[in-house]
């Protein structure tokens, strides 16, 4: 089949290619798609906003931990990451009770902002992530409302944020966004310095000193170190959600920022295999 010279769009494997504009008289091959298992994804160029491939991209998913990045845009609006915060009872009996994942932190310790971000976006941390909440709201409900405002302010208008970690509460889908709208939180969160430097690390370490115990926190984004380029960003998984990935790489000047939710029910592994699928076929 032969297209005149506009914007071309091919449906492929349940998703949907994006390319350029095509010439004339020119016969429309599309490449072979991705392999992704993902219910919603999607992959854009990061410098222009180009969307490349996607599934859903503008359909509602529950997105577990990726809403980390949200929280951790607000308190980086806001500033003070030198900022010393006492770790409140509350947070580690939060995390029990509500079976989050945690950085494992002692009550009384007092941490910087920076550091408490390290604990939410490496090892995921709810137990950080409500400290930080607790601080900027003040309080998680104001906390929660200044996440939807800044949401809203971004014109996110199919992203809701019910709770500031993700966690299933009140229930598995009150907290969403689409892979359309996470592609902006992404690269509005790479924008700050700080916030790269900490989601590119595979781990960090937080020797004891006055006022707290050591820390040693685990990046959950195992793309980093397996896959080449991987510069970031957030994983997230809850029943409702599946096992999902914001994630970002580079390869020579070029960028490209994607997200996969609901690879798997059951299996982490598969996130990031799509993950690797996505960026393969976009570098290539």
């Amino acid at each position: 089949m032969r297209l005149p010279g506009r914007l071309a769009l091919a449906a492929v494997a349940g998703g949907v290619l994006i390319g350029g504009a095509v010439p004339a008289g020119t016969a429309l091959a599309a490449p072979a798609a991705p392999a992704v298992q993902a219910r919603g994804a999607a992959l854009e160029n990061a410098a222009t906003g180009a969307v490349l491939w996607s599934r859903g991209l503008d359909t509602k998913r529950p997105i577990a931990s990726i809403t980390k990045v949200m929280a951790a845009l607000v308190v980086l609006r806001a500033g003070g990451l030198s900022r010393v915060i006492t770790v409140p009872a509350a947070a580690v009996s939060y995390v029990r009770a509500e079976q989050g994942s945690s950085a494992g932190l002692y009550a009384g310790d007092q941490l910087t902002v920076q550091q408490l971000l390290e604990a939410m976006l490496l090892p995921s941390g709810c137990d950080a992530a409500y400290v930080l909440a607790s601080a900027y709201g003040p309080g998680v409900a104001p906390f929660v409302a200044k996440m939807n405002a800044l949401a809203a302010q971004m014109h996110l208008g199919r992203t809701h944020f019910s709770n500031f970690d993700g966690l299933p509460v009140p229930t598995e889908y009150s907290t969403y966004s689409t892979p359309g709208n996470l592609l902006l939180i992404g690269r509005a969160a790479m924008a700050y310095p700080d916030f790269r430097a900490i989601v590119g690390q595979s781990r960090y370490h937080l020797a004891a000193g006055p006022g707290h115990h050591a820390y040693t926190w685990h990046n959950t984004n195992l793309l980093l170190g397996a896959y080449p380029g991987i510069t970031g960003i957030k994983t997230g998984a809850t029943k409702g959600a599946g096992y999902s990935v914001l994630f970002e790489a580079q390869r020579g000047s070029r960028v490209l920022i994607g997200v996969v939710l609901d690879s798997s029910p059951t299996q982490r592994a598969v996130s990031f295999s799509d993950a690797e699928q996505l960026l393969t076929w976009g570098f290539e």
